[in-house]
């Protein structure tokens, strides 16, 4: 009995002793779904084209099931019946996974944690940076500010507590470099002893230096350059986005007000602030940062595609944090973003122009506003002074109409360059588009009917991809065009034959201007028929009114007699670069342009109904122009318009493109350009938050959704970022990807919670910094005992203060500082 008793409880003894000895269970998100990131889902993940053995491990249903075998690759709770097992433990070879010739074997440590897993049960758990963060409750009985309370409770697990706070000067110094980026003066330091931690804190925060500090992180995410990169580099017009960005950060602007302005700023309601519509605009040259390639014979449609995966990397890394370039060519290894989904996100942005526009000072606005309001008093003194103007208004539109010839638009067969350093396209109202390097000859090759063809006419035209909408391609949107040819090609005929072209008119051209010594003229547009290249047409109609449509109309010396099947080749030669025209030809007699510009002409061919205000006040004015009894009112109007300001720089920008030019999206056949397969229509993820079902599908929908507090990245990446920028290193080390092979952070609690309570300061930047600025853990002394850093070399465990290297403009604004070399001057050019 004795020994029965004896042997029971040595038994017990020894499962107590096997259960207090056993590993803890396995967290799937901790221990498992970073070995099977890194050594399983490249060939057993989310991509179904490079999935081996139809087999797939990211799921736990496509686990279970197996794959081509038709056998369960994994049985939970039983590990040696489990065929996932024992390839990872085999020595054959030819069955061992990972493969040989991967070069990632398993670790014996990582083989028993998977092991274990599937003998556990096998649970799968979503990746932690695809769920939305919550906020958890700091762990009770520690500090009282909740930054300590997770870092001290964490510490406390490993028996060891924080440092003691850092010495005032220390501490002084290390709030000026992260906040300001700029040490602090000996008179700043005794100030700071003087005030106090937390009202130096609140100083530091207010001062406008805040706003130049901070921004770098952004500008750095948003790849802000002042040249475009490439073999050229020229410089770009971009700081007013910079200091929009400065400005916003400043005003502290609501984090997820700071991403919808910067995606879509341009389709938000105009604002009722100063200037304020103005910066909204502005704001979108957050994703015109990417290079431009100004190189000869680049095709523009390549490069523009080169830009937008940029754009897409830009807001992967900096908003989503996710490396989205992975699935431009195949859906990604590792995180569940298919090739489709990535499209479809890309069809969001693809529909907008490579605007530039214009940027006016504060000033000049309210200078434009009060010209636009005399402009429609005086306007309006006219109508009041002919009661029936509506009526004559429409009498002059329906003459105006009779009297246009017939044009034919010409559809080119061939499109080029003699020098070869542009490629022309064609678009669908038939204008062609010359975008890409500048070239100073264009030519057309087109297969008409030409019999009886009377007149040519050349229409200037504008397109927001064009500087300020051109018709031009000089910095102000301007062009002028030294001489047009045409030739003929009949169909039995080996050589061109240049046809005569007589009588040139035009809607608008300048006075004419020789130079000093008589070789060359400009201005008129009989310039553009006369035989030499010495000689060039303009139409630059002065600041506020040179960016719109004009037109030329050539006649043929006499009607052309061709057959069938012959060509026409139209030659054009120019100065500054023409980039966007269309030629048209007509068999009325004696064809001439129309004495009104034609921008009112255009305006004209819209229905009534359909037209634009815009397009309603561009037939009054041409209508106002050309009574004889309001030449008084012309002049006040001439003199107004004289009085236009010019801007002082320009900003590239983001415009949404019209719904009948709206481009479409296709899937790219592994990423390229120029390999369209299947029509994507703009969606988001199926592993992120759903996308509103009222929503619009256009970029503002997408800035909304990005910003959205649902999201499951967009407020820990923005967290993660300010905690990198002040502790060296991110709570995930890889700030611009949280996806699944991201280490897992040390603090993910701590990390939610800092990204819920950003959303719930009302996406307040500044508040974070300050709580952050304000824990234990920021004001520890960086000194470290020796065995401190062998366990924890990089700090992660965050058992010190933060000490890290300077970054470069840090140091270069320390060394300006101190010297008393630093310019205080905010803002402006570079």
């Amino acid at each position: 009995m004795l020994l029965r008793i004896s042997t029971w409880g040595l038994l017990v003894v020894a499962v107590l002793a096997g259960q207090a000895s056993a590993a803890p269970p396995v967290d799937f998100q901790r221990d498992v779904q970073p070995i099977l990131a890194e050594h399983c889902t490249l060939c057993h993940g989310v991509d179904p084209a490079d999935r081996k053995s139809g087999l797939r491990l990211d799921l736990r249903d496509a686990a279970l099931k197996g794959g081509e075998s038709g056998e369960p690759a994994i049985v939970p709770g039983d590990p040696e019946k489990s065929p996932f097992i024992e390839r990872i433990k085999s020595t054959d070879p030819g069955q061992v996974m990972p493969p040989p010739k991967h070069q990632k074997p398993l670790s014996p440590r990582q083989i028993e944690t998977l092991t274990q897993w599937i003998r556990e049960g096998a649970k799968y758990e979503s990746h932690w940076a695809f769920t939305a963060p919550q906020k958890a409750t700091p762990p009770a009985g520690g500090p009282a500010h909740p930054i300590d309370a997770f870092v001290a409770g964490r510490l406390k697990d490993r028996q060891l507590t924080l440092s003691p706070q850092a010495d005032p000067a220390t501490l002084c110094r290390r709030l000026y470099l992260d906040l300001l980026g700029l040490p602090p003066t000996p008179a700043e330091l005794a100030q700071f002893q003087k005030d106090g931690y937390e009202a130096t804190v609140e100083k530091l925060l207010a001062s406008e230096r805040f706003g130049e500090k901070w921004a770098r992180h952004w500008l750095d995410a948003a790849r802000y350059s002042d040249s475009n990169g490439y073999e050229k580099d020229m410089p770009r017009e971009q700081w007013k986005w910079r200091d929009w960005v400065v400005d916003a950060l400043n005003r502290d602007m609501p984090y997820d007000q700071f991403l919808i302005q910067q995606i879509a700023g341009d389709l938000l309601p105009p604002s009722d602030q100063p200037g304020g519509t103005q910066q909204q605009v502005i704001a979108t040259g957050f994703l015109r940062n990417s290079m431009i390639n100004e190189e000869g014979a680049i095709i523009p449609e390549q490069f523009r595609m080169v830009e937008m995966i940029d754009r897409m990397d830009c807001i992967g890394k900096a908003i989503l944090g996710l490396s989205t370039q992975c699935a431009q060519c195949h859906s990604h290894k590792f995180d569940p973003l298919t090739q489709t989904e990535y499209y479809g996100m890309f069809a969001f942005l693809n529909t907008s122009y490579e605007a530039r526009s214009w940027v006016y000072t504060v000033e000049q606005e309210r200078q434009i506003a009060d010209i636009r309001a005399k402009l429609a008093a005086v306007e309006q003194r006219w109508r009041e002074m002919r009661p029936q103007w509506q009526q004559e208004l429409a009498d002059w539109e329906a003459r105006l109409t009779q009297q246009q010839p017939v044009w034919e638009s010409l559809l080119a067969t061939e499109l080029g360059t003699l020098s070869g350093l542009n490629h022309p396209t064609q678009e669908a109202d038939l204008s062609l588009l010359m975008l890409g390097h500048s070239s100073n000859d264009v030519f057309m090759i087109t297969s008409p009917a030409l019999d009886g063809v009377t007149g040519l006419r050349l229409e200037a035209l504008t397109h927001r991809d064009l500087p300020h909408q051109g018709p031009g391609r000089s910095g102000v949107g301007t062009w002028g065009m030294n001489e047009l040819e045409v030739l003929i090609k009949k169909p039995d005929g080996k050589d061109w034959e240049k046809l005569k072209l007589v009588n040139a008119t035009a809607d608008f051209s300048q006075p004419l201007q020789k130079q000093p010594d008589g070789k060359k003229a400009s201005g008129p547009v009989a310039h553009l028929i006369d035989g030499t290249d010495e000689t060039t047409w303009n139409t630059d109609r002065g600041v506020g009114r040179r960016n719109q449509a004009s037109v030329a109309v050539v006649q043929f010396e006499q009607p052309i007699q061709a057959p069938a099947g012959s060509q026409l080749k139209i030659v054009w030669r120019m100065t500054d670069m023409l980039g966007c025209a269309r030629f048209s030809l007509t068999r009325s007699p004696a064809p001439v342009a129309a004495p009104v510009d034609h921008a009112a002409i255009l305006a004209l061919q819209v229905p009534f109904e359909q037209r634009t205000v815009a397009q309603r006040d561009l037939l009054f004015d041409a209508w106002l122009a050309g009574v004889p009894e309001a030449k008084p009112i012309a002049e006040e109007i001439e003199a107004l318009w004289k009085s236009y300001p010019q801007a002082p720089t320009s900003i590239l920008h983001l415009a949404e493109q019209e719904p009948a030019r709206r481009r479409k999206t296709h899937f790219l056949d592994r990423g390229n350009w120029d390999q369209p397969l299947q029509e994507i229509q703009p969606h988001t993820p199926a592993a992120f938050h759903p996308y509103p079902a009222d929503a619009p599908r256009d970029r503002l929908g997408f800035a909304r959704w990005l910003a959205d507090r649902r999201s499951p990245l967009t407020a820990r990446v923005a967290v993660n970022r300010i905690w990198q920028a002040i502790f060296g290193t991110g709570l995930v080390e890889t700030a611009e990807d949280l996806g699944t092979r991201a280490p897992v952070p040390e603090y993910r609690e701590l990390l939610d919670w800092l990204a819920v309570d950003l959303m719930d300061r009302g996406w307040s930047q500044k508040a974070i910094i300050r709580m952050i600025v304000t824990s234990a853990v920021y004001k520890q002394s960086s000194a470290a005992s020796a065995e401190l850093l062998e366990q924890d070399p990089r700090n992660v465990w965050l058992a010190r203060g933060p000490r890290f290297r300077a970054d470069a403009e840090v140091v270069r604004d320390i060394a300006l500082s101190v010297s008393g070399l630093l310019t205080e001057k905010m803002g402006g050019p570079p």
